[in-house]
């Protein structure tokens, strides 16, 4: 019988080749010899490429008459994801707080294995999704809402006090000001010449806000209707000086302020972005499941295209499954420049 096989040859041995975490459950490595199947990162010594076979998942394998092994055990890497998928649904289903030790009991784990494991696969601790997950209803209620206090306790906090103790960490102004659309929110701007055309540079006293290729403060003022737009001057200068810099030699400064929010999941994204070493690609799939959603790969390239900072955090380094270059908001062609200059073009 003949298994179809998601991905293709190739980028199945890239990610065997390199014990790539972000395949552990969505691609089996099968050994012709032994009978045998793995996960990718197993740690047993590599075969020759002409004696594996590639499968999705562990039944396809076994159906081929192989058992699993017992070194790497791939068959808990459904296991783990199935646990880490009801313990997603099962904070965002709470009205409460859940503790580590109730999620923990509820999906069969113990709670301080299961914790590394769930940051693991979504980038953050249970407590974090929670509160990322809170706040983004808060951002949404407080749009809607008359109330402000109204809108925290639909967002699900106990009280107004403990929505105050992070709201500006998650939202980057108070509630009042967020309900106002951002009004009394200072951005400064400017527009730098770089070796790929002009970049708007756009930034709070928090960080940076947004860095667009081919944008002015027109398109600014449109993204950002109620804040104050002001032109750069010698407060922007020095950390304009650095996006320029990463644009020309990307990957270098890693450390530059930001002042971006998403959901849960789009900062999860954003955040597998930022891990990836300069020179490296990972796929829309491998992102998606670095954030937790093996099967959100769409999802995981509308984050990318969402991304307010690009270069900074470098969605140029997110590819299609099959290697090629996919979309990218300023061009396929500066995609490329970008990955040039990190020693990762095509």
């Amino acid at each position: 019988m003949t298994y179809a096989l998601s991905l293709s040859e190739d980028a199945a041995w890239a990610a065997f080749e390199a014990r790539d975490r972000a395949f552990d459950g969505r691609l089996i490595v099968a050994v012709t010899t032994t009978r045998i199947y793995c996960k990718p990162t197993c740690p047993a010594r590599r075969p020759k490429r002409e004696h594996v076979e590639f499968f999705d998942d562990a039944d396809a394998a076994r159906a081929a008459g192989y058992r699993a092994c017992l070194r790497c055990k791939p068959d808990e890497v459904g296991r783990d994801r199935i646990a880490v998928a009801k313990a997603v649904a099962l904070i965002e289903a709470a009205e409460e707080n859940v503790s580590l030790d109730g999620i923990a009991a509820a999906v069969g784990y113990a709670p301080h294995h299961f914790h590394r494991l769930f940051k693991r696969a979504t980038g953050v601790t249970p407590a974090a999704y929670a509160r990322g997950l809170k706040a983004k209803r808060a951002a949404e209620a407080l749009s809607g809402e008359e109330s402000v206090t109204g809108a925290i306790y639909e967002a699900g906090y106990s009280a107004p006090s403990r929505f105050y103790e992070t709201a500006n960490a998650r939202l980057g102004m108070s509630p009042s000001v967020w309900k106002r659309g951002g009004a009394g929110v200072t951005i400064r701007w400017t527009v730098a010449e770089t070796s790929l055309g002009p970049l708007l540079i756009a930034a709070t006293d928090k960080g940076l806000c947004r860095v667009a290729f081919e944008e002015d403060a027109f398109d600014l003022t449109r993204r950002f209707p109620a804040a104050e737009i002001v032109q750069g001057g010698a407060a922007l200068a020095a950390l304009a000086a650095r996006v320029v810099a990463e644009v020309e030699s990307p990957g270098r400064d890693t450390d530059l302020p930001l002042d971006v929010r998403g959901t849960a999941f789009q900062e999860a994204v954003w955040q597998a972005l930022r891990a990836i070493p300069p020179g490296e690609t990972r796929s829309y799939a491998q992102l998606a499941a670095a954030a937790g959603s093996p099967g959100a790969v769409r999802a995981a390239g509308t984050a990318c295209g969402t991304n307010h900072v690009p270069v900074i955090i470098p969605c140029h380094r997110a590819l299609r499954s099959d290697g090629s270059m996919g979309g990218y908001a300023y061009g396929v062609d500066r995609k490329k420049a970008l990955l040039k200059r990190e020693g990762a073009g095509q």
